[in-house]
């Protein structure tokens, strides 16, 4: 079999996971897209999707209000970053699985959020990821993985007593292209805690990047996200070159041999180890614990 100018064994995962079923297989599937294949690209495309919640004046107005990317910034990335990985490691519906989304409840239930906020939230988790490695991944996701994908979403959403939600990925795009077009609109609020984000953004960069992370985070923003946090247009050229790189990234990894351990978030706010306990906002961690998580 000749390869090209690829590694021979490139693409055994994708070959894996053609096999398998989207429904009963899908925490594998999604553990492979997400730890294995795409782990950078994933990460990435979940900060946009962080972005996207600020477009909608109602979420960043309470985000704005708590004060925790101000504050405690670096702690809220890297909390939802391993309740991501608490919730999948041994798959959503393992014990384990259940008592990190009991944990994340337990948070939200702090706050009066809409059901309609909550439907489009977890929409951005999905749609942000796969977006993302649709333009910059080193190949094209394949049905089987979009549809695992969905289904996880479907039941992660569930499990957080989301109502009326989509159970394909095309339909949890139209639910996020459609919340965005009806509900974007620019506020001072929404300008707060995206530069606030911003911060966050720079100070988790690899130091050599940290004075461009601003830019070039904002060079990624498709227009009505960037009107819709008031973000300053950014150099033609500059957008083309962040963006070229990208792709140029996207073509040599396909060189590269598949990953073979499993990418795992290595979070600051805890040098020491961390447990469910201690994940939260800092202001309710005290009510948070009063019972176990």
């Amino acid at each position: 079999m000749r390869f090209g100018l690829h590694h021979p064994r490139r693409f055994e995962i994708r070959d894996h996971l053609r096999t398998l079923d989207p429904e009963h297989d899908r925490d594998e599937i999604a553990w492979l897209v997400s730890r294995h294949e795409f782990p950078w690209d994933y990460t990435q495309g979940t900060g946009i999707a962080f972005l996207r919640d600020y477009g909608i004046p109602t979420i960043s107005a309470l985000l704005d209000r708590t004060g925790e990317f101000e504050h405690d910034g670096v702690k809220r990335y890297d909390d939802t970053l391993l309740v991501a990985e608490e919730s999948s490691v041994e798959g959503l519906d393992s014990e384990r699985g259940h008592a990190t989304l009991r944990r994340l409840n337990r948070i939200h239930g702090h706050y009066d959020i809409p059901n309609d906020e909550f439907q489009f939230v977890l929409a951005t988790t999905i749609v942000g990821p796969v977006e993302w490695i649709r333009a910059y991944g080193w190949r094209d996701l394949e049905p089987v993985e979009l549809q695992a994908l969905a289904n996880l979403t479907t039941r992660f959403g569930e499990l957080m007593g989301i109502t009326g939600l989509p159970t394909t990925y095309d339909g949890y795009l139209t639910l996020l292209r459609d919340y965005e077009a009806d509900r974007f609109e620019f506020t001072a609020a929404n300008r707060r805690v995206t530069e606030a984000t911003l911060r966050i953004a720079a100070q988790v960069a690899p130091a050599p990047l940290r004075p461009l992370a601003r830019r070039v985070t904002i060079a990624l923003m498709d227009e009505p996200l960037r009107v819709a946090l008031g973000m300053p247009e950014q150099p033609a050229w500059f957008v083309t070159a962040v963006r070229r790189g990208l792709r140029v990234r996207a073509r040599l990894l396909r060189l590269a041999p598949p990953r073979r351990t499993a990418y795992h978030h290595r979070p600051t706010t805890y040098p020491h180890g961390y447990s469910l306990r201690d994940i939260g906002p800092v202001s309710m961690l005290e009510d948070l614990n009063r019972r176990p998580a």
